[in-house]
């Protein structure tokens, strides 16, 4: 894959997986009703997107960790939840491995190149 292929995987993938966490946790699958405070998380994923939109390489580096986070609580949720929390919870995996082979494969092209 390109950079800039990466670059657009890695930055649509991170907003998908806000608007999911935000929808998930405040509308469609709340823990409790009429929202919980999980929907704080999503403050979490705002941390690396003005980075991963500029394509700095540093914040690529640092979320590729960072993402696995959210990958391990989709699988948790994934097991654990029923109906449509769990799918939910599937489509953060989806989302988070998105994420971190986007993000690989931006940092590996810096690689290549030096």
């Amino acid at each position: 894959m390109s950079r800039d292929a990466c670059r657009c995987g890695a930055s649509a993938a991170l907003i998908a997986l806000i608007a999911l966490t935000l929808a998930w946790e405040l509308w469609l699958a709340p823990l409790r009703a009429g929202g919980s405070f999980l929907v704080f998380k999503a403050l979490l994923l705002l941390f690396p997107l003005r980075g991963i939109l500029a394509g700095r390489l540093y914040t690529y580096q640092w979320s590729s960790m960072f993402i696995l986070a959210f990958f391990t609580e989709g699988v948790m949720r994934g097991w654990a939840d029923h109906g449509l929390a769990q799918r939910l919870a599937w489509c953060e995996v989806l989302l988070s491995a998105v994420f971190f082979a986007c993000v690989l494969g931006y940092a590996r092209s810096f690689k290549r190149r030096a």
